[in-house]
């Protein structure tokens, strides 16, 4: 097996000391020393700690997608219960003793004074691509009102993030995925004719 590369190596520790500790709270120097680079070398691959906050959430973007899609993929039941499902899983998720909430989320609100960081424009467009994707769901089911109806699913998803880091209560995804499931099943049953 060959070794990591070094910038694949800096993000990984990046990304671990982000989600674990907070952008503001990491320095550069606690970057290098978990990657196990000098500070030039770090600063060779990345010219500043922005760009490195950057390469964190970038890293994260395709796989948290992903992972969506594979627990819509592999849950049974109809769309409604496909979507309850995303929030179950992220409900599971939250009650490891590692999980620190979203990322995305997490940073953003460190960076909230800071709009065109390319962090906080990284993590805007990871949350579009999240709505999108469920954007496409509906409107492969020919749900009418399909952008709404995702953009409600999104809401629901970002505010019980939210709710579960301040409560510490995972519970909140679960409710949350009760009211996606109810706003799905209502808008599957709109799209059926009457009898």
């Amino acid at each position: 097996m060959g070794q990591v590369p070094t910038r694949e190596r800096i993000v990984t520790a990046a990304s671990r000391l982000f989600y674990g500790e907070g952008i503001r709270a990491v320095s550069m120097d606690a970057v290098a020393e978990k990657a196990g680079v000098t500070k030039r070398t770090l600063y060779y691959h990345f010219t500043s700690k922005d760009d490195l906050v950057a390469a964190y959430l970038d890293g994260r973007d395709q796989p948290n997608l992903t992972l969506f899609q594979q627990w819509f993929t592999a849950a049974e039941g109809g769309l409604a219960d496909k979507v309850r499902s995303i929030f179950f899983q992220l409900g599971r998720s939250a009650r490891h003793p590692k999980w620190k909430g979203c990322g995305f989320l997490r940073t953003t609100a460190e960076l909230t004074n800071m709009p065109g960081h390319p962090a906080v424009t990284l993590a805007a467009a990871h949350k579009k691509k999240v709505e999108g994707w469920m954007q496409a769901i509906f409107e492969a089911k020919g749900l009418r009102g399909a952008p709404m109806l995702a953009r409600q699913v999104a809401l629901l998803m970002d505010g019980s993030f939210t709710a579960v880091m301040l409560h510490r209560d995972p519970t909140y995804m679960e409710i949350a995925g009760e009211t996606a499931h109810a706003l799905v099943s209502a808008a599957l049953a709109a799209h059926e004719p009457s009898p």
